[in-house]
């Protein structure tokens, strides 16, 4: 008979394609995540993954198998239901410039955490607001930027912070530099305008945005020069050193959170798991 607990860490391995991160969502380790895979591939005749040191492929039995596991784990959660009402909540913050348009991958593996019928809720703003709905007990867990101040929290991994900006964009010399940000409130804005003035770079505030995905809108269009992480920005380049522009610090990216129950317990390991996986 097939193990419910191997098909779930099956599924997370896949959906992680890291066998470190798999056991980070499931609390447990490694080591013991790749033994209970041994033992479904020896059960069911098939071998499901290729592994190397750093990540792991499915094969197509594995790739044939995953939708059926997906299948069994959720017939499994519909079950276990005696209610139409969701049996959980989780309500989740994210500071949007710790995540951006890296936000997908995380919210897939907090909501595959979660039994079917849970209720999934989340918010998006700025750092010190997620951090003032946790902190009211709006929320469950928060993921912010870290860039001085309390050190509560869990540090999840560190964000480099660059100047993000389309390929064609050149700079004069006699103007000030066209910034995009989120706005006087923007933590990383602040700190960017540090620099800028430290240096003695004018700067002028060329294009202000709702969300990161506006603010990446603005510099391809080819507006103005983005302070953001590497994670918000979803990879794109550092021009600040070809443009003569300041070094930015990197951000810590924090998880807070609180745990009332086994379900949302597993939801906050995945979250933390997919965070570090984004982060590298």
């Amino acid at each position: 008979m097939l193990d419910l607990a191997s098909v779930r860490l099956f599924v997370l391995a896949a959906e992680f394609g890291n066998l470190t991160r798999a056991a980070e969502a499931a609390g447990t380790v490694q080591p013991v995540v790749s033994q209970r895979l041994r033992t479904l591939e020896a059960l069911l005749g098939r071998r499901l993954l290729e592994r190397t040191p750093r990540f792991v492929r499915l094969t197509s039995d594995g790739e044939a198998f995953l939708t059926r596991a997906r299948a069994l784990l959720a017939a499994h959660d519909e079950a276990l239901r005696f209610s139409a009402e969701p049996d959980i909540r989780f309500a989740l913050a994210a500071s949007d410039h710790a995540l951006g348009v890296s936000m997908e991958p995380v919210l897939r593996q907090v909501r595959s955490a979660l039994p079917r019928a849970a209720a999934l809720e989340v918010r998006m703003g700025l750092s010190h607001q997620m951090r003032e709905l946790f902190e009211t007990g709006e929320v469950d867990a928060a993921i912010i930027r870290r860039d001085g101040g309390s050190p509560d929290g869990e540090v999840l991994g560190t964000d480099p912070v660059g100047w993000r900006a389309s390929d064609g964009l050149s700079l004069q010399p006699d103007q000030p530099i066209p910034l995009a940000t989120l706005g006087p409130a923007c933590g990383v804005r602040g700190a960017a305008i540090r620099q800028l003035e430290a240096a003695g770079i004018a700067w002028r505030e060329a294009f202000v945005g709702g969300s990161c995905a506006a603010l990446l809108a603005g510099v391809r269009a080819g507006l103005g020069i983005a302070p953001m992480g590497l994670t918000a920005s979803g990879g794109m380049p550092d021009r600040g050193p070809e443009l003569g522009l300041p070094k930015l610090m990197p951000s810590e990216i924090v998880l807070l959170a609180r745990t009332s129950s086994p379900k949302s317990a597993a939801a906050t390991r995945s979250l933390a798991a997919a965070v570090r996986a984004g982060l590298g």
